[in-house]
């Protein structure tokens, strides 16, 4: 069974570490502040100026102030700072975020995303997802293994604009995670429920599968 993106998320915050300072994209990515796990400390950053997110406020906690880099409201941990834009980029460029999670539209199998443009269609553009694939030590993908069609967004090659070259490290579907390395995509878990046969069909870019994929556990 494909896993939810609250699933996908929980997942994602399995990989964070202690003393990392995290930063989270706009979709999938934003959710992992509610699953960071409890015997870790963690400090996610915000490009437009915070560090020290918490959690999705609830209804008594909500302050409109207080937004992340997608205009969602959040709240802030205990230690949070606030800072302007500018400052925030530079610990972006600066090499100070130890890991970022985004979404994408397309990962390669040497690493490229393309998160930014599709023709013909209206996004938001490119944010701050160009200074984060350049910036951070470590990147991990958050996405649906197909579109819409049925179609596989893991590739061999990515057919749209690129955000960033040879940067993905992990990938986190519905389906898989997955690590880049080498040329290819590694099959490191799967989804409970879905067949090795059903990442293989979806997967479109160089898979290697290792001799006994363990299911996720959560």
């Amino acid at each position: 069974m494909a896993l939810t993106r609250e699933q996908i998320a929980k997942r994602v915050a399995m990989e964070l570490q202690d003393g990392y300072y995290v930063n989270l994209g706009i979709g999938i990515p934003t959710l992992v502040a509610n699953y960071v796990p409890d015997n870790i400390a963690v400090m996610l950053q915000s490009e437009n100026g915070l560090l020290g997110m918490g959690q999705y406020p609830t209804a008594d906690a909500l302050d409109a102030d207080m937004i992340n880099a997608g205009k969602e409201t959040v709240t802030a941990a205990t230690g949070a700072a606030i800072f302007n834009s500018a400052e925030s980029f530079a610990m972006i460029r600066g090499g100070h975020v130890d890991l970022t999670v985004l979404g994408a539209f397309e990962v390669d199998q040497n690493g490229n995303i393309a998160s930014w443009m599709i023709p013909n269609k209206l996004i938001k553009g490119m944010g701050g997802a160009m200074d984060l694939v350049a910036g951070a030590k470590n990147i991990i993908c958050t996405m649906t293994h197909a579109n819409k069609h049925g179609e596989s967004k893991l590739l061999s090659e990515c057919s749209l604009p690129l955000t960033g070259v040879g940067c993905i490290n992990k990938v986190i579907t519905d389906l898989a995670l997955l690590e880049i390395k080498d040329g290819a995509f590694h099959l490191l878990e799967r989804a409970p429920g879905v067949s090795v046969e059903e990442i293989q069909a979806k997967t479109q870019g160089r898979l290697i599968i290792p001799k006994n994929t363990p299911e996720m556990t959560f």
